[in-house]
């Protein structure tokens, strides 16, 4: 019977709010959904993990996502976008409509715009190597999974929202943009206009595996973009199931060996306000037609709509190399139901196979973000509100 062991927890040295989490050399890095910055945990000892060390950045700034690879870590620098939204129903809802990087100060002192390069090889102490500024407000999240490129949704002047940015990594010291690509409609300077009526269309992140980069983009659904000539994208699928579906497509985990892609939605609101969010199954065998195949079982031991916080998916682990990877064992944050395991052996039916659901902490609605699975099988579990779970995973 397939179970999820509860070894250790960490408050994160009293910085709780975490959201994206990369493991290496016994040391776990979290971006924070709050205090300007990112954290070190020493993870040596998944049973008592440690705080070792917290890397600050400008004050209008979050640090929210990175990657590690090969003693390099990529951290995002992003302008606090919620202070000009004022809720988290706008942020979710819209694009933002005339934005200004005068909104947040003075670049560089009052916020950050682009991507910081660390060296890692001493774990717990980050050092700062390489910067890449981009101009506008910044970069949201990050794929680099080793090699020349790496890739990332950016939020650039002349843009509406955040498109994908391709960044070369040749010489880490001094990465430089290499191509981009938006959804037509996306680039006002241009002379574009949206061709959709409401919703945010932004990459959120695009995932690349064998040069095709497949890109969850919000109320835009998933595009499948040709990536071998940085420097000239091409499109060569777009879907989108919403309407009728509530959208919010977030995070893609293509499945090379099987010509499978994983695609999740993003609960964005408590209580289910905007409908039940599904993880999608795609045949992508042929790239210029994914078709749905299924959705994941939605978790049912619980009425979690009823319960405080969002219900849905957000995260999955991403088999990145040197990690736990698997083409039938899926792991999903799904908020304020905790982490859930489905096998799909048979892609036509998902099914749920363990889950945990951690207490809540701090008096506030559970919020399981992120998980990363090392190759012990430890999984690594952060929360928005809660601090960091470390799990053992027994197949």
């Amino acid at each position: 019977m397939t179970t999820l062991e509860p070894l250790g927890y960490s408050d994160q040295g009293g910085r709780p709010h975490g959201i994206q989490i990369m493991v290496y050399h016994e040391h776990a890095y979290i971006g924070q959904a709050r205090y300007g910055g990112f954290s070190v945990i020493d993870v040596s000892n998944p049973r008592e993990p440690k705080p070792a060390g917290f890397v600050p950045t400008a004050p209008a700034t979050l640090n929210i996502h990175l990657q590690v690879h090969d003693n390099l870590l990529l951290v995002v620098d992003s302008a606090n976008l919620f202070s000009i939204y004022g809720s988290m129903e706008a942020y979710y809802a819209r694009s933002m409509e005339g934005w200004s990087t005068s909104s947040f100060g003075k670049r560089g002192e009052d916020f950050m715009a682009g991507m910081r390069v660390y060296d890692i090889s001493k774990p717990a102490e980050p050092r700062q190597i390489g910067y890449l500024e981009v101009e506008g407000l910044g970069i949201h999240r990050l794929w680099y999974d080793g090699g020349r490129y790496a890739y990332g949704s950016a939020l650039l002047e002349g843009y509406t929202d955040h498109i994908l940015l391709i960044i070369d990594m040749n010489d880490p010291t001094h990465p430089v943009e290499a191509g981009r690509w938006w959804i037509p409609g996306m680039w006002r300077a241009g002379g574009e206009s949206p061709g959709w009526k409401s919703g945010r269309v932004a990459l959120h992140h695009a995932v690349v595996a064998d040069g095709i980069a497949y890109g969850s983009w919000r109320d835009g659904g998933l595009t499948i973009v040709d990536v071998h000539d940085p420097a000239h994208p091409q499109l060569l699928a777009h879907r989108n199931w919403s309407p009728p579906f509530g959208g919010g497509t977030h995070s893609a985990l293509p499945l090379p060996d099987r010509n499978l892609l994983i695609d999740a939605d993003e609960a964005v609101l408590e209580n289910c306000a905007d409908g039940t969010k599904y993880t999608w199954v795609f045949d992508v065998r042929e790239k210029t037609n994914p078709i749905s195949i299924a959705t994941f079982p939605v978790p049912s031991d619980r009425d979690y709509c009823r319960l405080p916080g969002k219900f849905g998916p957000h995260n999955l682990h991403e088999n990145r190399e040197g990690t736990f990877q698997s083409s039938e064992t899926i792991f999903v944050t799904y908020q304020n139901a905790g982490l859930r395991l489905f096998s799909i052996a048979n892609p036509f039916r998902p099914e749920e196979i363990a889950a945990f659901v951690p207490p809540a902490q701090n008096d506030r609605p559970l919020a399981s973000a992120d998980v990363f699975v090392d190759k012990r099988g430890l999984v690594y579990m952060t929360d928005a509100v809660g601090g960091l779970h470390i799990l053992e995973f027994r197949p």
